[in-house]
């Protein structure tokens, strides 16, 4: 039996078999915005086709004098619409044309067919960091829509800032390369629904203050940038650094100017675990030049001091030094206990 949906005859190979590109756009990109090979295959294309006459690039092709015609075509009739060496330009939608892709790949494996180049050409791409856009955009729907979500404060979500940022530095240091993935976007999460509950006036849902101080998550994004060109005067500027050492001495000196702290114990968190506080202490000291001794006294607390402030002085974090010793003895309980490791 014949097979009657595909031709069966291959056209006269002198015959040009004309080109198909599919035109793709992201939608992280502005529309209009497209690149210059772009433009310049729309313009030179025998036929433009679209099948959504909704779709967000329409309104800018027109006004570049391009005309595009609404139409679904078949992969047969596609390769028909080339035939001669003509050029046919498919703007797909948001989510592409599998239909029409895996149609011309039937034909194109099915040998009995001359095809037209087939091209993918990019109209707008991607850069790093596009992604952020939907996360964004996700936040900002989930915020308006959810009843969980649409009712937290930023003091009601401080608790999971702390819980995720431990969850992070537990991956960090098992070394697991998915469990990190994880981790990271949920801290990003507090970043991101924090900064869309500030953009609400008096987004903290429990009084006033601050009602006239909202901001977006483009302020938060803006002030970080800024910070970091200002604080390395050496990449962005003509400052030298050619030690990290040089590189946390200008983090310091720029710090102190920005803050205007009359003390280098200014801006330290004194809620922070015991160990970090202590050693964080010793560190500002140390760095900021301020000749103190350690207080002595009696107990537990002023020994753990002073090796807080030794680990410091060494460069080593006495948190992540406990907990390292920490999980050893916890793998020693279940050892005896005859519990295998956690994970495993």
């Amino acid at each position: 039996m014949t097979d009657h949906s595909e031709p069966t005859a291959t056209p006269d190979a002198d015959e040009p078999t004309g080109r198909i590109v599919l035109l793709t756009t992201s939608h992280r990109v502005a529309p209009g915005v497209l690149s210059w090979p772009a433009w310049q295959t729309l313009h030179a294309a025998d036929r433009v086709l679209c099948a959504d006459p909704g779709h967000p690039q329409l309104p800018y092709l027109r006004e570049a004098g391009i005309e595009v015609a609404f139409e679904s075509p078949d992969a047969h009739a596609l390769v028909e619409a080339c035939a001669g060496g003509r050029t046919v330009v498919v703007l797909p939608g948001g989510e592409g044309d599998q239909r029409l892709t895996d149609g011309l790949a039937r034909l194109a494996g099915s040998g009995r067919v001359s095809m037209p180049d087939l091209e993918l050409l990019p109209g707008s791409y991607d850069l790093p960091g596009a992604r952020l856009l939907d996360l964004v955009q996700v936040m900002d729907r989930v915020r308006r829509e959810c009843p969980w979500t649409s009712r937290q404060t930023h003091r009601g979500l401080a608790k999971y800032a702390i819980e995720e940022a431990y969850e992070l530095v537990e991956a960090i240091e098992d070394g697991d390369r998915e469990e990190l993935r994880e981790e990271l976007g949920d801290v990003l999460l507090q970043v991101v629904f924090h900064a869309r509950i500030a953009e609400e006036a008096g987004g903290d849902g429990e009084d006033d203050e601050g009602a006239d101080e909202a901001f977006s998550i483009d302020d938060v994004a803006g002030a970080l940038v800024t910070k970091l060109i200002h604080r390395h005067p050496h990449v962005f500027g003509d400052a030298k650094a050619e030690t990290p050492e040089d590189v946390s001495a200008h983090w310091q000196r720029t710090k102190a100017v920005e803050k205007r702290r009359a003390s280098v114990t200014d801006g330290i968190p004194v809620g922070q675990p015991g160990l970090a506080l202590a050693a964080k202490l010793a560190g500002r000291a140390r760095t900021g030049g301020v000749a103190v001794e350690l207080p002595r006294g009696e107990g537990i607390g002023y020994e753990l001091l002073e090796l807080a402030a030794r680990a410091e002085a060494a460069g080593i974090d006495p948190e992540t030094a406990l907990r390292a010793a920490a999980r050893a003895y916890r793998d020693a309980i279940r050892a005896a206990e005859g519990l295998a490791e956690p994970g495993e």
